[in-house]
C-alpha cells in the first residue's frame, strides 16, 4: 500500500501539468478559430488608375503611393486601366471584392463628368463606390490670348455681352471639365461665346496661345509658365479660394460672379462594402503621408496642391460636383460627341 500510495504521489503533479497543458490547447484553439483577421493591410494593395501613364491622376498617385506602402509595410501596386472617359477603370473598382485591397484614384472625370455622359455606365459614384479621403488639388485658371482687351471677368464679359458668339473659348474636348466651367461661367452671366473642343488639353491650349482662339478654362500648371512668358493672360481662378501658386490672382467668385467652384480634386475610393476601419486606416494613412515635408515639396514641385479632406467631406464634394455639372450638362444640352 505504501509503495502504491508513493507511486500515485509521484505520478499526481504529471496528470496535473498534462490536465494544464490540455486546457492551455483547448483554449489557445478556440481563440485561433475566433481571432481576428490581420490588420489592414496584410498584403499588396492595388490602386488602379483609371487613365493612361503620364497625365495628373497617373502622376500623383505615383508620387502618393511608394509613400502609402512604406507606411503600410505592404507593395503598393498600380495599374492603368484607360477607356471609356475614364469609366473603364473605375468599374474594376466598383466591382472588386470590398476588403480594401483594390482602390482607385477619383477625380472630376471618373467620379462625376464620365457617369454623368455615358447613363448606361457600369456602375454608380455615390452608390457603387466609397471615398477614402483626398489628397491632392490642381487649380483650374480662365485664360484669355493677349490680343483679347481683358485683364478682368468683368472686362471679358463685357465684350461677350456686346458681341455675343463673337468671342471664341476652347476645351480640351466635350463635356471635359474646362468644357462644363466655361459653360457655367457663361451661364451666371447670360453671355455667349463659340465653343471649339480641341482633342486634349495640349491642342487647346496651343490654339489658345497662336490666337486660333479667345478663352481657355486650363489647369494653372499648364497654363502659369506660357503666363509668365507673355504668351497668355490669367484673368481668374476658378476654384473657392486663391491658388498657392498664384497669390494675386483673384477667383471668379472674388470677382462678383455667382458661379460654383471649379477645380481638379484627387482622392482614392474602394468599392462599396469596405468596412468602415479599413475607410479610416486608408484616410489616416494617406494624411500622415501627404504631410510628410519630403512628399509634399514634391507635391508641389509637380503643380499639385496637397488637400486631406476627410472620407465624409470628399464624398460631399462628389456629390456637390455630380449636381453642379448635371445640371449645366442639361441646361445646356452637351453632348459627349460635342
Amino acid at each position: 500500500m505504501r509503495r502504491q500510495a508513493r507511486t500515485i504521489a509521484r505520478t499526481e503533479p504529471l496528470l496535473r501539468t498534462c490536465r494544464i497543458a490540455l486546457w492551455t490547447s483547448l483554449v489557445v484553439g478556440s481563440v485561433g478559430v475566433f481571432a481576428q483577421p490581420a490588420a489592414y493591410p496584410a498584403k499588396p494593395v492595388r490602386i488602379i488608375v483609371p487613365f493612361a501613364p503620364g497625365g495628373p491622376n497617373d502622376l500623383i498617385v505615383r508620387l502618393v503611393g511608394p509613400r502609402l506602402g512604406e507606411l503600410w509595410s505592404q507593395p503598393v501596386i498600380i495599374e492603368n486601366r484607360p477607356g471609356a472617359g475614364a469609366t473603364t477603370g473605375m468599374e474594376v473598382v466598383a466591382k472588386s471584392a470590398p476588403d480594401g485591397y483594390t482602390l482607385g484614384v477619383g477625380n472630376n472625370s471618373s467620379l462625376v463628368i464620365g457617369p454623368l455622359m455615358q447613363p448606361k455606365v457600369g456602375y454608380d459614384p455615390v452608390k457603387d463606390l466609397v471615398p477614402m479621403g483626398s489628397m491632392a488639388l490642381t487649380a483650374y485658371v480662365l485664360a484669355v490670348n493677349p490680343r483679347v482687351p481683358a485683364k478682368r471677368v468683368s472686362e471679358l464679359i463685357a465684350i461677350a455681352r456686346a458681341k455675343p458668339g463673337f468671342l471664341a473659348y476652347a476645351s480640351s474636348g466635350a463635356a471635359t471639365i474646362g468644357h462644363l466651367a466655361t459653360e457655367i461661367m457663361l451661364s451666371a452671366t447670360g453671355t455667349k461665346m463659340l465653343h471649339v473642343p480641341y482633342k486634349g488639353a495640349g491642342p487647346s491650349l496651343t490654339a489658345l496661345i497662336g490666337g486660333e482662339t479667345d478663352v481657355l478654362v486650363v489647369a494653372l500648371p499648364v497654363a502659369e509658365p506660357f503666363a509668365k512668358a507673355g504668351k497668355l493672360r490669367l484673368i481668374a481662378a476658378a476654384g473657392a479660394q486663391r491658388s498657392a501658386f498664384a497669390p494675386d490672382l483673384p477667383t471668379l467668385i472674388e470677382q462678383g460672379l455667382k458661379v460654383p467652384p471649379v477645380d481638379g480634386r484627387y482622392g482614392l475610393v474602394g468599392p462599396m462594402g469596405v468596412s468602415r476601419e479599413v475607410v479610416q486606416r486608408v484616410h489616416a494613412t494617406i494624411v500622415a503621408a501627404v504631410k510628410g515635408d519630403d512628399l509634399r515639396k514634391r507635391m508641389l514641385a509637380q503643380g499639385f496642391e496637397p488637400l486631406l479632406d476627410s472620407p465624409e467631406q470628399y464624398g460631399a464634394s462628389i456629390r456637390n460636383e455630380i449636381e453642379v455639372f448635371g445640371r449645366i450638362v442639361r441646361s445646356a444640352g452637351i453632348k459627349v460627341d460635342g
